[in-house]
């Protein structure tokens, strides 16, 4: 369907997303004119708005000030296109958006120019939802949080608002919806200038009407900061970080808690905190702190839960037990801060809570260690994939039901075998068995969608990330399996938008930020790669400060220096990391793309290339044929016959 409504439409019921420029009036008339055009680019790179457009399931509705956008499939369509127009508006703080989602009819109508255009209460009430909130805020009507609400996966986003007065004395009902990464948390202004009629009760916040001005922080939301490590071993640290990132996940399956991510709560590891200020700025009534000892076989952990607001204990607890009681330990504190917020506790939640993949502390302890090894790792280090497949191996070998471990396994052989032609079968078996334990394993799913995708089975390769971004969408590793998936199926847009979320929920994962680099270099999007180069950048400066022989974070770092046009200093970079990592094949390659693409310097990219090219597996040689990061030697004849040979010796092997 084009732009305008075709006329033979009469009435149907659509998914409206409605979104303007606040204080748009107020502005000089060339100023308009160029909010406009940055709002249509950030809007033109939604993944789902170039999807529903590509099959004609689009309606674009300028207003002015902003636009509507008329989807036609589910209520999801427009909120996630909120969400990414959301995380692309970060890169234009001068750019402020609100926006309102409604699901309602809409009728074609004929306007002065003759042209059929659409009207109806679907369309109104959309712009009436949206004017309720403020700058970032993404409000949605009650029937589009109802149906959301269905599915476990929007949950912790829907933040009821209770009724809101509009234009003509007529009340709408809203709810506001925001992430970590996207929306805004705080209470609109019009609820603010309005007195609560009532202190809240303990009924959970999801599950009732929120009261005119009740705040966002008196809901029930947490922030479970990084549990000290008391150990008096740095090497300990890996536990300590385990058990803070076990309880995030166990709360953040209780529907009526809203729990702020892994990545945004270690922000604030190793630094003294304030609660009441953590507890503002986060925007969450409730704050969780806490200390973990591991010696001798024995384990004490320490944990007390505040009120953000008073900053008072709630609750608090010592516990001194044998580390094999670690498991029932976890769920003790879960239980117990569910108790202490006083929210309902549904009975498959509970079961989520205890379901563990090992009950083997040893096996636990070795799979806490591979999954750190991979968190603060990259992708493409050898050393660091051996080590995990080792780590996991023990794991398994003392519980051979352990589906996470066998995951991870599967993981590391799947990127030897991609980068360096090494890891058996590359990690198929280990899938399989991952899966076989749990079908639900959202991370299992997403790393036999990157085995299949290594051998082109494209169209399985996607069933599986689906599967994947259906049972965990704020799986770190689970997005960034499909940007790498989009991106090897040359999807660049979609890739973007999963790379983008990879980043926000990792704050070590600086190769996610590289393929960003690359991704929006490709588009044409300057200023969106420049971004991404200093979110890079960096993040392998801080790999530096504590590994300065990592060669991979040089390697990713090196590219952003150059994209930053400090070409001089990337150089000195690649020249450094030569003589010590020779052999990191990912660093190579990322050196070849700096001098290729934005250093302009074809010979040294080539003679750069040519020792990675002996050596690399079948993954990263079909990476190469499409990496646009490559195209500048794409038609030169010994960039040609290096491939040619890559490939032929690939097969050989195979």
């Amino acid at each position: 369907m084009p732009s305008e409504i075709k006329r033979e439409v009469t009435l149907e019921i659509v998914h409206v997303l409605f979104l303007d420029i606040v204080g748009y009036s107020k502005r000089l008339t060339d100023e308009q004119q160029a909010l406009i055009d940055q709002l249509n680019q950030v809007v033109r790179n939604s993944a789902v708005f170039q999807t529903a457009e590509g099959a004609d399931r689009l309606i674009k509705i300028p207003t002015g000030d902003g636009m509507a956008l008329i989807f036609y499939n589910s209520p999801e369509q427009p909120v996630e296109c909120a969400l990414e127009i959301s995380r692309g508006l970060k890169g234009f703080p001068e750019l402020p958006v609100r926006m309102g989602v409604h699901s309602g009819p809409v009728s074609a109508v004929t306007d002065l120019n003759d042209r059929t255009n659409a009207a109806g209460i679907g369309i109104n009430v959309a712009q009436r939802v949206m004017d309720c909130g403020d700058s970032g805020h993404i409000l949605l009507s009650k029937r589009v949080a109802e149906d959301l609400q269905q599915y476990g996966r929007w949950r912790p986003y829907l933040h009821d608002l209770g009724e809101m007065e509009v234009k003509h004395g007529s009340q709408v009902h809203v709810f506001n919806l925001y992430t970590d990464g996207a929306g805004n948390p705080d209470l609109p202004e019009k609820l603010r200038q309005v007195k609560p009629t009532r202190r809240p009760d303990s009924t959970p916040a999801q599950a009732r009407p929120a009261q005119k001005g009740e705040a966002a922080r008196e809901r029930m939301s947490i922030c479970v900061l990084p549990f000290a490590n008391m150990s008096g071993d740095a090497e300990q640290e890996y536990f300590s970080d385990g058990i803070s990132e076990d309880i995030i996940t166990d709360l953040s399956k209780v529907s009526a808690l809203h729990v702020i991510s892994r990545n945004t709560a270690f922000t604030f590891k190793g630094k003294p905190v304030d609660v009441r200020q953590v507890a503002g700025q986060l925007n969450v009534s409730h704050v969780l702190e806490g200390s973990v000892r591991k010696a001798a076989g024995r384990v004490r952990i320490t944990a007390q839960l505040i009120d953000g607001s008073s900053d008072s204990h709630v609750w608090a607890e010592r516990y001194d037990r044998d580390l094999n009681d670690i498991f029932a330990l976890q769920d003790e504190i879960s239980r117990a801060i569910v108790d202490a917020l006083k929210v309902k506790l549904l009975p498959e939640e509970k079961k989520a809570i205890e379901r563990r993949g090992t009950e083997n502390v040893d096996a636990y302890n070795l799979y806490l260690m591979a999954r750190q090894s991979y968190a603060t790792g990259f992708e493409g280090d050898g050393r660091v994939n051996e080590a995990i497949i080792r780590l996991c191996r023990r794991a398994v070998e003392i519980d051979s039901n352990y589906a996470e471990a066998w995951a991870l396994i599967a993981m590391a052989e799947m990127l030897l075998r991609s980068t360096f032609d090494r890891g058996g079968d590359g990690g198929l078996a280990a899938a399989e068995r991952a899966l076989e334990l749990n079908a639900d394993l959202a991370e299992a799913h997403a790393v036999k969608a990157r085995i299949l995708s290594e051998e082109k089975r494209h169209d399985e390769a996607s069933r599986e990330i689906e599967i994947a971004l259906r049972l965990d969408p704020e799986s770190q590793q689970v997005n960034k399996c499909a940007g790498v998936l989009r991106f090897r199926q040359q999807r660049l847009k979609e890739s973007i938008r999963y790379f983008e979320k990879a980043v926000a929920l990792e704050e070590g994962d600086f190769g996610s930020a590289g393929m960003l680099i690359t991704c929006y270099t490709a588009i044409g999007n300057r200023e969106a790669a420049r971004r991404a180069a200093e979110i890079t950048l960096a993040r392998a400066e801080k790999v530096l400060a504590h590994d300065p022989n990592n060669g991979s974070a040089m390697g990713h770092g090196s590219d952003a220096l150059a994209v930053l046009g400090k070409g001089e200093r990337a150089k000195e970079w690649m020249g450094r990391a030569l003589l010590i990592d020779p052999e990191n094949l990912s660093m190579r390659y990322n050196f070849v793309c700096a001098l290729a693409n934005h250093l302009k310097d074809t010979e040294a990219a080539l003679e750069m290339l040519g020792p990675a090219f002996e050596k690399m597996g079948t993954g990263l040689i079909n990476h190469a044929k499409i990496d646009p990061d490559l195209d500048p030697l794409r038609e030169h004849p010994r960039f040609k016959a290096m491939l040619a040979a890559a490939e032929r010796r690939a097969e050989l092997t195979s």
